[in-house]
């Protein structure tokens, strides 16, 4: 697919509205109005800023979180933007292959999980590492002991070591329970599912500094860990 910026987009897409109007009288107005209010809203992510210092965490160097952030972090935010102006654009076609149009939908939800995992993984370190508040309580509760809890998580993250994908802790509204969710990529999840914790196991987000030492990485993580953002997401979602 050849790239198409936001102004070939939204030109594209006016054409679009103009004819449909024309061709269809009220009913056909209310769709372009429609219209161009989906353009007017599609493709305005900005990337969110970091909330700690990158040079003060632990064992993740100011490279790779940088590095991270940067390149893979953003390009899913401009990827987002990208497919959200060609939706847009493809929703004033009333041509617009199907086939065409499934396809941007795919790319959109994965890229929109990208986007959402890594807010979620980048909010979620800066702290030093020790868990506490009432999550820490509601994880010892649901897998009888805190301890119990970590190995899981942490073999759940291993066992996506060399591949790729998310291991995430997650509230799940339709069970109300905690539990250590494996996500193969960004679509992976629970449809009712709050994610409280999402470690990237992707080789970007680790190999510049361990290599293929998965869990030296996984380590490293949980000792930079915020429990006040973790406490905060979970009482966000049981509330």
């Amino acid at each position: 697919m050849s790239k198409v910026t936001r102004r070939e987009a939204i030109g594209t897409a006016a054409v679009g509205v103009a004819g449909v109007a024309l061709a269809g009288g009220a009913s056909s107005t209310a769709t372009a109005q429609e219209t161009a209010r989906s353009l007017a809203f599609a493709g305005n992510h900005t990337p969110k800023p970091l909330r700690f210092n990158p040079a003060s965490l632990t064992g993740l160097s100011e490279r790779l979180i940088t590095s991270h952030w940067e390149n893979n972090y953003q390009g899913s935010v401009r990827g987002l933007n990208t497919i959200e102006t060609r939706l847009a654009a493809a929703m004033a076609d009333p041509d617009f292959p199907t086939v065409a149009f499934a396809g941007l939908k795919r790319e959109e939800l994965h890229r929109t999980g990208s986007v959402v995992l890594h807010e979620i993984y980048f909010d979620g370190l800066g702290g030093n590492g020790e868990a506490g508040g009432s999550v820490r309580d509601a994880l010892s509760t649901a897998y009888g002991g805190f301890d119990a809890w970590e190995a899981e998580f942490r073999r759940t993250a291993m066992s996506l070591a060399g591949g790729s994908g998310w291991c995430v802790l997650t509230w799940n509204a339709h069970t109300q329970s905690l539990h250590n969710y494996w996500a193969w990529d960004h679509m992976h999840g629970a449809v009712t599912g709050a994610p409280l914790i999402a470690l990237d196991m992707y080789e970007h987000s680790y190999h510049m500094d361990y290599g293929t030492a998965a869990a030296r990485y996984i380590d490293a993580f949980m000792a930079n860990l915020d429990w006040e953002v973790i406490d905060t997401r979970y009482r966000a979602a049981i509330a």
